[in-house]
């Protein structure tokens, strides 16, 4: 659990810091070109790794439908939405509204992929959306407005995108980054340049920049952690990522500090702390599965045997036989059963 928190926390603390200078981008090139270029950069990020550990086909294959659902709504559809909201809205409001992915991914975790919540991690998702509704009450411009409703679009699409990708476990993480990139990024650039001009060499440089860091690099890392936390838990530790991208607007960037916005930080601070721990124990039961993730040995989940006797952490496509035990877990990669 740790370690999915680490990998969390660092993806969160680039993705936060991108989303300010992504946002200065959004003023100078259409929606559907900066969202292309930032994914390519993603794309670069992990190429070395994508190329170095290659998919197995018929892991590719059994994962297709999963894959095209993250690289349509998450690689495509939600970063053009977001570099529209970006041109509607302040850095900081931008970044602070990012927090509703974390509620649409505990529902949607909840409802439909049967992930176990909790109570803490309810109420937290609660605080976090009540905050990002303070940011567009009776004070808000109607500009704000509508790139509130923009961003909150791609939200939604990045928390489908979250609960897929965490129980796509057929693919490395550095797979599903170079898919939405090559794919969702390519595309998407070419959509922007039929619109408008190429922009300009530091732009394209920024974007790819921001892209490789704030979305290669954290995304791998995120998917990375919700195997090991599961969607919606991983999702609470990356929500601190619009905190930081609001401090780097307010600090880098000058812009002005209003109330609603401390408020709207107080307040979803409190939630993301609510649900920092939220693991359970009770007797349960693995069924046999066969995937390729990273994990260690020795570990009571992973009792393979290896015929150079190897100890530490690792990735390779296993098999699990069937189990039964208790101990206390949340619903990461293997602990995807029904309460």
């Amino acid at each position: 659990m740790r370690r999915g928190v680490l990998r969390a926390g660092l993806a969160a603390l680039l993705f936060g810091a991108s989303t300010p200078f992504a946002a200065q981008l959004a003023r100078e090139t259409n929606a559907f070109t900066l969202a292309g270029l930032l994914y390519l950069g993603a794309a670069l990020a992990v190429l070395p790794t994508g190329l170095r550990h290659r998919p197995d086909p018929a892991a590719l294959r059994r994962g297709a439908g999963r894959l095209s659902t993250a690289v349509v709504l998450g690689g495509a559809v939600g970063p053009v939405l977001l570099a529209s909201g970006l041109q509607h809205t302040s850095a900081a409001s931008a970044s602070l509204l990012l927090n509703l992915e974390l509620a649409f991914t505990v529902v949607l975790a909840a409802a439909f992929f049967h992930e176990h919540i909790g109570l803490r991690v309810a109420l937290g998702a609660g605080l976090v959306a009540t905050a990002s509704l303070l940011l567009t009450g009776p004070g808000a411009t109607t500009d704000l407005r509508l790139g509130a409703v923009l961003i909150a679009a791609a939200c939604l699409c990045w928390a489908v995108d979250n609960s897929v990708t965490a129980e796509l476990d057929e693919l490395a993480p550095a797979h599903i980054t170079l898919a939405k990139g090559l794919v969702a990024g390519g595309a998407n650039t070419l959509v922007g340049l039929s619109l408008a001009p190429l922009p300009s060499p530091s732009i394209i440089g920024g974007a790819l920049l921001i892209g490789a860091l704030g979305y290669g690099v954290s995304i791998t890392l995120w998917v990375a952690g919700a195997r090991d936390l599961g969607a919606a838990r991983a999702q609470v530790v990356f929500a601190t990522a619009p905190f930081l991208g609001a401090v780097v607007a307010w600090t880098v960037f000058r812009e002005e500090v209003t109330l609603g916005a401390i408020a709207a930080l107080t307040l979803a601070g409190i939630g993301v702390a609510l649900v920092s721990r939220s693991d359970h124990e009770h007797e349960h039961e693995h069924d046999p599965v066969e995937h390729d993730h990273e994990h260690e040995h020795p570990d009571p989940h992973h009792a393979h045997e290896h015929a150079d006797g190897f100890v530490g952490r690792h990735q390779h496509p296993h098999v699990h036989d069937r189990l039964v035990h208790a101990h206390p877990h949340v619903p990461d990669l293997h602990h995807r059963h029904v309460h």
